[in-house]
């Protein structure tokens, strides 16, 4: 095997792993939401952890993150709870990269 195709087999590699890191933190930033999510909404227990598994699965419906904010926006407007776009938005922001450390310091 060549320097050059032991290169490229370290690029794929790495790429993998940081997909897969990717995976994880967006995954236990939507729980992480959901729980938020469900204290707003007055959810605590086990339909707290309910919810949060559906805004997990939200994440399914389509690429990004508009499939989980539309499933949290949808639930907060019929359920009467006042928090704006922006609100929701950086909560998915600053959950996100509390995710990403979580993952990092393996917590």
């Amino acid at each position: 095997m060549s320097t050059f195709d032991k290169r490229g087999e370290s690029f794929e590699s790495r790429f993998a792993h940081d997909e897969e890191l990717r995976f994880k933190a967006t995954a236990r930033r939507n729980k992480l939401l959901g729980l938020w999510a469900a204290e707003k909404l007055g959810k605590t227990g086990a339909d707290a952890a309910a919810y949060a598994g559906e805004v997990v699965s939200a994440d399914f419906e389509e690429a990004g993150d508009e499939d989980v904010f539309r499933k949290v926006r949808k639930d907060f407007d019929a359920a009467g709870v006042a928090q704006s776009d922006h609100q929701i938005r950086r909560t998915m922001d600053e959950l996100l990269a509390t995710a990403v450390e979580a993952i990092r310091t393996g917590t």
